[in-house]
């Protein structure tokens, strides 16, 4: 797992209140971690951390589905 995908998952586990670590690829939806309440404290966990702005217009599951595709969107926020 690298550096970044690391912090991704200390702020989905902070989020989320679990202590468990998903696997890279495992959906935080159908797990558990996360569900549509959570969603915008994890963005604006990430807006901090990553210094990035996130559209509300992008709070969407699937863009958030798992520590992978949150990297590859933060891929894209560059």
């Amino acid at each position: 797992m690298s550096q970044r995908q690391d912090l991704i998952l200390q702020l989905v586990k902070k989020v989320s209140k679990k202590s468990e670590t998903p696997s890279p690829d495992e959906s935080l939806f159908e797990s558990g971690y996360l569900d549509s309440f959570a969603l915008p404290d994890l963005v604006a966990e990430l807006e901090e951390q990553f210094s990035v702005k996130i559209p509300d217009s992008d709070l969407s599951p699937r863009k958030f589905d798992s520590i992978e595709r949150i990297e590859a969107y933060l891929d894209g926020q560059g």
